[in-house]
Order: C-alpha cells, then sequence, then structure tokens
C-alpha cells in the first residue's frame, strides 16, 4: 500500500474500494427493505429508534440525534415527526435549554423497536456477518470505524468534529 495520494489504486486496492462502495449502497437498501416490509419502519426510523433506546431515559437532543445517526438536523427533524405521528417518539423542550428540544422514545416505539429487532438482526447476519467468517473483525471493525469517524463537510455537520 502507498501512502502517495495521487499513485494510481493497485488492483488490489481498486477491488477492495468498489467492493465497499458498493456494500455501502446496497446494504442500506437491502436491510430497509426487509424493515419495511415486515415492520413499516425505514431504516432512518429504526436506527432513530435504536439510539433513543440505548440512550438514558431513552431521551437525546435533536443534534445529539443527527450526528448519532448521520442525518443533517432538518432530516432528523422529518424522521422525528413520522416518528411521532405514529406515537414512537415524542419532541420534548429541553429542561435545561429552553431553545434545544430533545427526542424521547416512547413505551409503544420501544415495543415497536423490540418487535423489529428480530427480523433487523436476522438481516445483519446474513447479508454481513455470514460474509465475514474468518475475517479478523476487531481490526475489520477499526478499520472501517476510522472511516465512518472521517470530517463530515462542514456544511453537512450539525455538531463540531470533537463534539
Amino acid at each position: 500500500m502507498t501512502n502517495d495520494p495521487k499513485q494510481p489504486l493497485n488492483p488490489e486496492e481498486e477491488a477492495a474500494w468498489r467492493a465497499l462502495a458498493r456494500a455501502v449502497l446496497v446494504l442500506p437498501r437491502i436491510l430497509e427493505a426487509e424493515l419495511l416490509e415486515t415492520h413499516g419502519l425505514n431504516l432512518a426510523e429504526y436506527t432513530v429508534l435504536m439510539h433513543l433506546s440505548e440512550s438514558p431515559e431513552r431521551s437525546l437532543r435533536m443534534t445529539e440525534l443527527a450526528n448519532r445517526v448521520a442525518l443533517s438536523v432538518s432530516g432528523l427533524t422529518r424522521v422525528v415527526e413520522r416518528l411521532s405521528r405514529q406515537g414512537l417518539v415524542e419532541r420534548l423542550k429541553c429542561p435545561t435549554d429552553a431553545r434545544g428540544h430533545l427526542a424521547h422514545l416512547t413505551d409503544k416505539g420501544f415495543d415497536r423497536l423490540v418487535d423489529a429487532y428480530p427480523r433487523h438482526l436476522e438481516g445483519v447476519r446474513r447479508h454481513v456477518m455470514d460474509h465475514l467468517t474468518g475475517i479478523d473483525l476487531p481490526a475489520f471493525a477499526a478499520a472501517v470505524g476510522t472511516i465512518a469517524a472521517a470530517d463530515i463537510p462542514p456544511s453537512r455537520r450539525t455538531l463540531p468534529p470533537s463534539a
């Protein structure tokens, strides 16, 4: 592997890059189609419910939640509005900051997530984990995590990268 950014990719690098680029596009579509078909949730909605379920008191500031799910604040607002209409999430004023808002997972939203989880887990195992047998998973996770942690362009960022 070369460190010269102007050097063309060698055949192994090119194959790895193309496979990763395709997987990044195809996997979400496959997993989303399964969630929509079985539970009426798109992948962004499922991810919002998941992050809220893992947060203290099942609540997060909207800006923090947007960063965790890699959506713009306006994109997250639309997702939260859809989930609110279904009674799965509530949007509340932040008690410590009158300008801020929290997204809060309702009991109904938690139940919906619990119902959807087995199907999503099955899809992740079948479409991802089954293909990683024999790979050093900690190294793979570290490499992909480093890629995913790359700085988001300022026009798409909701909080500074260090936040």
